[in-house]
């Protein structure tokens, strides 16, 4: 061991919510895991907003869905102006209709991306696990026994698997050498910024479409579509404009403001900047805006990785796949990949699972991103809405090497799929499923004997289940059905169900 290395069994490149997510489940598994992240702190800023609600289930799971409750809220009604009036109101998400996967989460719930670091990285802390700051990765190396992270100042890292969930411009994807394959959503640059902003309602999230939204008196009529997210019209002065959004940040005092330039080559991202595009966008006067609490610029595009794993090195959230923001999709799909890796790794690192196992993170989770990255660009593009797809709760694996049916049983659940959260016996069945554990549904039939550490839960069918025995993975996903005892005990011996479960 080289003069003041350290050494673990994981380290995950990236304090964001990726990352922490990545260390709160593999901490609560007992695996001796560490978070490095090139900041001297949490990052700030809004950023990623919104959680669907397959991402509460997991946050449910995971032990911050309180703290997330309590820190965040629901989306307000958009509310449509022009020439400082209002037009109407526009739904941004359509409800939840009969028939959509049972889950006690029905809606987006809002919370600043901030603030949701916050509360994993306190989770984190609670379980043990630790986030090493100012650590800046500048390669990566690996070798049959492991993989050395070195850094732009300090000792390296020695781990038997390293994890780079350190964003869209990940310095590990790329000493990896693998490259991403995408397209441009939108040419024009994008402003974001948390904001102060006084004389405007927190019950909306204010919309302000291209052209004709200036202040009364002084708006130019240009005919724009009422769509925020439609392009930049002609201001009738030679200029474009494009569409401005201001919405509030539920649990804070701030709006995050959203404002597309048409043809720049970037915003001004000051104080000064914001004021002015508030005052030639919107009814309110620019010394309106009080402060500027963060902001940044951005191009949206879509890009995936071309692989997800290189030798003992994974890619995990935006470093694996980059999304367009309209939707909502890229934050969740990326705290979905650690809660697809971290049983995974765990198994592994126990011995309760051989090494393939771990094959199947990108042979499940790269065709989620990709059919989740063409969903946000459709969005993006005005081509899709933010309906039941948006929600997540109908992704599933069916497809994967781990979804094995010994036999077709009825009923409209199937190996592959999100375990749905139906009333079992008077409890939610999630709540039966919640922790680091297999646990083997016994629908209307016997349970026959399981491994240690699985648990059982045998009842009476219910809808959508049929009769029959269901194997639920540690992430909430049917890994086995069938009604054969044998079968059950040869899948679960080699995904190593009921070994290193953790606490």
């Amino acid at each position: 061991m080289g003069t003041g290395e350290t050494r673990t069994d994981v380290v995950i490149v990236g304090a964001g919510p990726t990352g922490l997510a990545l260390g709160i489940d593999l901490a609560r598994r007992g695996v001796d895991a560490l978070v490095v992240e090139r900041g001297g702190q949490l990052a700030p800023g809004s950023r990623g907003k919104g959680f669907q609600p397959r991402t509460m289930e997991v946050f449910e799971d995971l032990g911050v869905l309180d703290a997330i409750l309590a820190a965040g809220g629901t989306y307000p009604v958009g509310m449509v102006w022009r020439d400082g009036r209002q037009l109407g109101e526009h739904r941004m998400f359509d409800p939840a209709e009969d028939g959509e996967p049972h889950s006690r989460f029905t809606v987006p719930w809002m919370v600043p991306q901030w603030r949701t670091t916050r509360i994993l990285h306190a989770r984190l802390t609670e379980l043990g696990g630790r986030v090493a700051f100012g650590r800046e990765a500048v390669g990566v190396d690996q070798d049959t026994d492991g993989v050395t992270v070195r850094f732009a100042s300090g000792a390296p890292v020695r781990a038997r698997y390293a994890v780079a969930a350190d964003g869209g411009r990940s310095t590990l994807r790329r000493a990896l050498g693998i490259g991403m394959t995408g397209e441009t959503v939108d040419p024009d640059p994008i402003l974001v910024a948390d904001v102060r902003v006084e004389g405007l309602d927190r019950g909306f999230w204010h919309l302000f479409p291209p052209g004709g939204a200036g202040r009364a008196g002084e708006a130019r009529e240009t005919g724009g579509s009422g769509d925020p997210g439609g392009p930049g019209e002609s201001d009738g002065s030679g200029g474009r404009r494009g569409f401005l959004a201001i919405c509030p940040l539920a649990g804070t005092e701030d709006f995050q403001l959203v404002a597309q330039f048409p043809g720049a080559d970037g915003p001004d991202t000051s104080l000064e900047g914001i004021r002015k595009v508030v005052g030639e966008r919107t009814h309110l006067a620019p010394e309106s805006v009080t402060g500027v609490g963060w902001s940044s610029d951005f191009r949206p595009r879509a890009a995936l990785a071309d692989r997800f794993r290189a030798g003992r090195v994974f890619l995990a959230g935006d470093a694996a796949h980059v999304h367009s923001p309209a939707g909502g999709q890229g934050l969740n799909t990326s705290v979905q990949d650690a809660y697809n890796l971290g049983w995974k790794l765990a198994a592994v690192l126990t011995g309760a699972a051989p090494e393939a196992l771990l094959d199947t993170y990108e042979e499940e989770r790269r065709p989620i991103a990709a059919h989740i990255l063409a969903l946000s660009t459709a969005i993006h593009r005005d081509q899709a809405r933010r309906g039941a797809a948006t929600r997540q709760l109908g992704l599933g694996y069916r497809e994967s090497s781990l979804a094995v049916a010994d036999r077709e049983i009825p009923g409209g659940v199937r190996a592959g799929d999100r375990a749905p959260d139906v009333q079992v016996d008077g409890a939610r069945l999630h709540a039966s499923l919640a922790g680091p554990r297999w646990t083997l549904l016994a629908m209307g039939t016997r349970a026959p004997r399981t491994p240690e550490g699985v648990r059982v839960l045998s009842c009476p069918p219910v809808e959508p289940f049929g009769t029959g025995l269901y194997l639920v993975r540690p992430d909430g996903y049917v890994g086995w059905t069938g009604t054969d005892p044998e079968g059950l005990a040869a899948y679960a011996a080699g995904v190593g169900a009921g070994a290193g479960a953790g606490t």
